[in-house]
């Protein structure tokens, strides 16, 4: 989660070329004045070929990202959508907007999409899953696939922890149809709220294009305010000083998943001996972005123990034991949608998991002595 640790004079020169020399913060015409600057186009630009896509589209927030995906599948209400137990609550609402049916299944021992329950889940009215990669560890993503490809059902990945990380040697996000990605303040990368997706298909990123500016095609034979459109939409366009300041912060990018991993490898190394705890287990093809550690204890008791005693180090978690029900399904009454669902009961499996886990986010600025603190901390809680 480092984003916001590295922000420095180069985002803030990206951002003086707006309000100094543009001078127009909308990302769309305005050409006589602009100066030629368009920083929103050139993220999405930049984006999509750090990340090897064909398409990329900037928008408002990480949840606005799968709401735009998903529009562009021309999804008819009552339609399904797979989803995971363990997922940001916005997973969901995304759907529920779509006026799409979400499915929420249990997890595997990654705390990601099981590929097994997948299989038993998918019937005729299924037409899209969604899979996100949790706290920076990507699902089972071949599986996945090869159930998705023979039932010719679509694949969004959320990539809201993920970006940077790969399976096998594809970046996440760009292993299904779309990925969608959130630069938010506790992100990889951050513009203070923002999003990303990238498609693989002309035809869903015209369409996503589109709908996110309440249906403009930005008709290169019109001016604006009298542009063509076939489809309505809504207001989920990026401005330019996000554009900017994801600018600067996508330089970073490399680095800031290098340093993660580094000190991600450098707490494990001196807890991992420690009895009575277990790391998160994911696949070897994973290359983790390493947006936080995650490791499994007996029971909830020990996981709660593990917080206070990090916490009197002054050292915090991240979800994982303290805020889960914010991100578990099963602790979703609030949504009227899911209450006559019984998930607490079908996903009871996934709490199972979700409780005996700890996650400690990942900063790039952790000295040798907190590390040396989160090794204390646990064994003091375990002992």
């Amino acid at each position: 989660m480092p984003g916001y640790e590295l922000i420095n004079n180069e985002e803030y020169l990206e951002c003086k070329d707006v309000l100094k020399k543009s001078k127009t913060f909308f990302r769309m015409g305005f050409d006589n004045i602009r100066k030629g600057i368009y920083k929103v186009a050139s993220f999405e630009k930049k984006f999509s070929k750090h990340v090897n896509s064909k398409y990329a589209l900037g928008v408002t927030s990480g949840t606005a990202a799968l709401r735009v995906a998903i529009a562009s599948l021309n999804l008819k209400a009552g339609d399904e959508i797979i989803t995971q137990a363990f997922t940001f609550v916005a997973t969901v609402e995304a759907i529920i907007e779509a006026k799409c049916k979400p499915v929420c299944i249990n997890i595997d021992n990654s705390l990601n999409l099981d590929p097994k329950e997948l299989e038993k889940k998918i019937t005729k009215k299924t037409k899209a899953v969604i899979v996100v990669h949790m706290l920076g560890v990507p699902a089972e993503m071949d599986k996945i696939i090869k159930i998705c490809k023979k039932k010719k059902i679509k694949i969004i990945e959320d990539t809201a922890w993920g970006c940077g990380g790969k399976y096998g040697n594809k970046f996440l996000g760009t292993i299904g149809d779309i990925g969608t990605f959130s630069f938010d303040h506790a992100k990889a990368i951050t513009t203070g709220e923002g999003g990303m997706i990238v498609f693989k298909s002309k035809k869903n990123f015209l369409k996503a294009k589109a709908w996110h500016d309440h249906g403009h095609e930005n008709n290169p034979k019109f001016p604006r305010w009298e542009d063509t459109r076939k489809s309505s939409g809504f207001n989920f366009r990026m401005n330019e000083l996000q554009g900017a300041i994801g600018l600067a912060q996508l330089r970073k990018l490399n680095y800031i998943i290098k340093s993660q991993r580094k000190i991600y490898n450098s707490i494990w190394n001196s807890i991992k001996k420690i009895k009575g705890i277990t790391k998160r287990e994911y696949s070897k093809k994973c290359y983790i972005s390493a947006d936080a550690l995650v490791i499994m204890v007996n029971n909830k008791k020990l996981s709660l123990r593990c917080r206070k005693f990090l916490l009197k180090y002054n050292i915090s978690t991240k979800i994982l034991p303290e805020a889960y029900t914010w991100h578990f399904a099963g602790k979703w009454s609030h949504i009227n949608e899911l209450k006559k669902l019984n998930l607490s009961k079908i996903l009871r499996k996934s709490e199972n998991k979700l409780s005996r886990a700890v996650s400690i986010p990942i900063s790039i600025k952790f000295t040798k002595k907190q590390i040396l603190n989160i090794k204390t901390a646990i064994q003091e809680a375990l002992e």
